[in-house]
């Protein structure tokens, strides 16, 4: 099977060894997203609704740079600095994943930049 890396300018570059998302066969994997403007790599957005919007953006560039969108989502892995900030999360994460697709949502202890949110998703062509 043939992996074809994902690359955007309209989400933040990949910052280590690794790749904004991974398109094998007719699935893409994303790696996770934190709530970084791309335009310069800053985390500007405070508050949980508003760096889960910037999260689910970026998700969106990686999504359409891989050929699929929100609505092709199969299963998406939702990581929160505080188990607190769940329902105001799943408020914008909603707006979003409207087809509902599987979901594993956990609090973690720390998050790169320690940010409050980030999201993977695995979705269909």
């Amino acid at each position: 099977m043939e992996l074809k890396k994902v690359a955007t300018e309209k989400a933040p570059a990949a910052i280590g060894p690794y790749s904004q998302a991974i398109v094998a066969g007719d699935m893409v994997f994303t790696s996770g997203q934190i709530p970084i403007n791309p335009a310069n790599g800053n985390v500007e957005a405070e508050g949980i609704e508003a760096q889960a919007e910037q999260v689910m953006k970026n998700l969106g560039e990686v999504l359409k740079a891989a050929g699929s969108s929100f609505e092709k989502a199969v299963k998406t892995t939702c990581f929160l600095a505080n188990m607190e900030d769940f329902a105001a999360f799943n408020g914008v994460y909603g707006k979003y994943f409207t087809t509902k697709p599987a979901r594993s949502c956990v609090a973690v202890k720390t998050l790169p930049k320690n940010v409050l949110v980030e999201v993977e998703v695995i979705a269909t062509l």
